[in-house]
Formats: structure tokens, C-alpha cells, sequence
């Protein structure tokens, strides 16, 4: 399906929307009331398909309300495991050209959509690292003796080594994939490095008196980083823009064919900085991927004919 519409109509809203009602919240922000109109107390999303229907309310003030053929889930963001959704947006750069953060956020977001079973190992590392973070706290404060902190320095090495290896697994499945598109859509030898080590109860303990003086765990997988390059050059430091938006539609393109379904994939304005080889190239590549909604503001950006298309006014939209 291709959207299109002039700057500013609502086509990214449009695709907000689905993203929101088939994962349970935005990829544009984690603030709720700034999915809500200005001036009104409650925003509604429906989405309806051949036999589903998914509903999701927001209230100022309240949690989501995330309603399958009528019936209440306990979350909203219990719709991602239910559906795969994969979107692209100009501000996604910051998964290649953003800090650490950005990158262990994104690649921990994978992991669990390609290994279900380990989802909440990210969670459950960041939970151990929290508890050990505060009893070097107390500590510091006086509350507390050194003895409370030695549980959670083994739970910190436990999870944080599982963490490392699931990271490293998630990586080993994408590489192919992410330098086969990357070097289809013009940016050759593309990889994903990912060289930490897992933590050890060793090297934690020598920290100790680093940490705490700091209140804070100074080892470990949540200050690691993921290295996207091309050839021998790191993309966050010495990639162009265009190179860096190559490079996050190659992951996202790289993460599609390895999801055990289908995924719904909300491409927003990735044609723009493309040449028109590379438009053929990405057409033919999403066209046996499923469902797939592209946003441009003109028809003849997109180089094949369309299942469908939409046509956005502002307040209004008709197929």
C-alpha cells in the first residue's frame, strides 16, 4: 500500500496509528498524552481486519486500553507478542548515528522478537543490576554492609553473561541478512561487531571500591554497544546520512525474513533519499514480504504499481 499526501497531511500519524495498535506504543515517544489530539482527555485507535478487530484507548492520566475482538488484554504491550509490526522512520537513525544507548535498546527489541522465549532477558538483567545499584547506595549512605551487595553481584554476572550471549546470538542471525540487503541497496560489506565479554563476578568484585564511591555498576552489558560498519568504517562516526538510513532499513529488512511470520512493515519516507535503482530494488524486495504501507508524497516515487493506494488530505484520507 503506498500513502500519499503533501508534508504534513498525517501520513506519519497514520502509520503511528497502526504501529500503536499492533504493538501497544508509539516508536515516537513513550508519552502517551502526546498520541491524544490537543484539547480533548481521550484518543481511540481501531483497527479492523478480515476476523479481528483491535482496539486501543488512551486517557490522559491512565494506562492504555488495549481491547482483541472486544475482549480486554491485561496490557497494551501485550500486542507485540500476538503481532509483528516493523517500522522505519526518518528518527530511527539514531539506532546507527545515536549513543550506546540507542543500539542496546534496539538490537534488546529484536532479540525478543526473534527469540520469544528469552524476551525478558534484557528485563530481567537491568531488575539485577537495579538491586545491586541501590545496595552499593545504601552502603555508601551507611545503611547497610558490604555483605548485601554480594547476592546481586552474582545475579549481575549470571544474567549478564546470558545477556551477552543472547546479544550475540540475535547479531549472528541478522549478519547475512543485514550485508545481503545493505549490499543490494548500495552499501557494501556491511556488519554488526559486538566484542564485549561477559561480566564475571571477578571483575565486578575488583570494582567494588570504583562503585562505591559512584553509587553505580560500572561493568557490564549495560554499557556495551553494538559497531554497525561499512568495510573498515564505523557508520555512527563516518557514515553519511544516506548511509545511515541504508543501514537501518537493511536491519529492518534483514530482521522481516527471520520472524516465524510475516511482518506488517510501516516504511515512512524511506524513498526520499533514494535513487531510482535503489527504489526498484527496495520495491522488489518488500513485494514478497507481506503486508507493507509506504509513505511519499507523490505516486511516482514508488516504482511499481501499488495493491493500493491512499491518498491523505489533511483531517481526511480515501483509498
Amino acid at each position: 500500500m503506498l500513502v500519499v499526501g503533501r508534508n504534513g497531511v498525517g501520513k506519519t500519524n497514520l502509520l503511528e496509528s497502526l504501529h500503536v495498535a499492533t504493538q501497544g506504543f508509539s516508536p515516537r515517544t513513550r508519552q502517551d498524552a502526546q498520541l491524544i489530539r490537543f484539547g480533548e482527555s481521550a484518543g481511540r485507535i481501531v483497527a479492523t481486519g478480515a476476523r479481528t478487530e483491535i482496539s486501543i484507548t488512551l486517557r490522559h492520566g491512565q494506562a492504555k486500553e488495549a481491547r482483541v475482538n472486544g475482549a480486554r488484554l491485561p496490557s497494551a504491550e501485550s500486542l507485540r507478542r500476538e503481532y509483528a509490526t516493523l517500522v522505519f522512520t526518518p528518527d530511527r537513525l539514531a539506532v546507527v548515528k545515536g549513543g550506546p544507548a540507542a543500539r542496546r535498546a534496539y538490537f534488546d527489541r529484536v532479540l525478543g522478537r526473534l527469540f520469544p522465549a528469552r524476551a525478558g532477558v534484557p528485563q530481567d538483567y537491568l531488575a539485577a543490576l537495579a538491586q545491586r545499584n541501590a545496595a552499593l547506595r545504601r552502603v555508601q549512605f551507611g545503611a547497610s554492609d558490604r555483605a548485601a551487595i554480594a547476592p546481586w553481584t552474582e545475579q549481575v554476572a549470571t544474567l549478564g553473561a546470558e545477556l551477552v550471549a543472547q546479544r550475540r546470538a540475535t547479531l549472528a542471525s541478522l549478519a547475512a541478512g543485514f550485508a545481503e540487503r545493505a549490499d543490494e541497496l548500495g552499501l557494501p560489506s556491511a556488519a554488526l561487531g559486538y566484542g564485549s565479554e561477559p561480566p564475571t563476578v571477578e571483575q565486578l568484585d575488583e570494582r567494588l571500591a570504583r562503585d562505591l564511591e559512584r553509587g553505580t555498576t560500572s561493568v557490564g552489558p549495560h554499557l556495551d554497544d553494538v559497531q554497525i560498519s561499512s568495510g573498515d568504517r564505523d557508520l555512527r562516526q563516518y557514515g553519511s546520512q544516506g548511509e545511515q538510513r541504508l543501514a537501518v532499513l537493511s536491519l529492518l529488512l534483514a530482521e522481516a525474513t527471520l520472524l516465524p511470520s510475516a511482518p506488517l512493515l510501516l516504511l515512512d519516507d524511506v524513498l526520499s533519499e533514494l535513487d531510482p535503482g535503489r527504489r526498484e530494488v527496495l520495491a522488489a524486495r518488500v513485494a514478497g514480504m507481506g503486508q507493507t504501507m509506504i509513505t511519499a508524497t507523490h505516486r511516482s516515487a514508488l516504482p511499481v504499481e501499488p495493491a493500493q493506494i491512499v491518498e491523505v488530505e489533511p483531517g481526511t484520507a480515501w483509498s
